[in-house]
């Protein structure tokens, strides 16, 4: 059994569960989110927690259990805090704009890179070189980061590139002069 698996869910104050079938939904006050569990999960609501437990005993219902707690779980956190993602531009003359709600960056490039953030993603940039990424969902605030830090990954010889905030780059020593 997962340890994960076994432990109840938690539901704050004004957030709603429905559970119809595999599909949970979650209302709360930053949003509404809603996905389709594995068929070998059962998903209960017990009072204030929701429970999750897998219907069979197969290699596969183990496997899902503990992720469809995890996915219920983020869900309920999501719709009730919301996620932040932080990341850090590093380099002479990068920086980051908002343009509307694109995102545009200048790392380096001939041309800025222009990023329209997904549906119900929010980004936004403080001191020109620290972009936040918020929202409801945490796989796609994950996922956007993702793809913002994929623009200039951070370099090993200066350290030059977007960075996750509190990412340590190793630096490398580079060529030795001749002698």
């Amino acid at each position: 059994m997962s340890r994960i698996g076994k432990l109840p869910i938690k539901i704050p104050n004004k957030v709603t569960i429905t559970i119809d079938g595999q599909k949970v939904t979650v209302k709360g006050p930053k949003g509404e989110l809603s996905r389709v569990l594995s068929p070998e999960i059962a998903v209960e609501q017990q009072e204030d927690t929701i429970v999750v437990k897998p219907k069979t005993e197969t290699r596969r219902a183990r496997q899902q259990y503990g992720l469809s707690r995890t996915l219920v779980a983020n869900m309920v956190e999501g719709v009730s805090k919301g996620y932040e993602k932080r990341l850090q531009i590093q380099g002479v003359g990068y920086r980051a704009q908002v343009q509307g709600k694109n995102l545009i960056l200048n790392v380096g490039y001939s041309k800025p890179v222009e990023m329209p953030p997904p549906e119900g993603i929010q980004v936004a940039v403080e001191n020109n070189t620290n972009v936040i990424v918020t929202g409801i969902n945490k796989e796609l605030v994950g996922n956007t980061a993702a793809r913002i830090r994929a623009v200039r990954p951070p370099e090993v010889y200066k350290g030059k590139g977007i960075r996750y905030a509190g990412e340590m780059i190793k630096l490398k020593a580079g060529k030795s002069g001749k002698k």
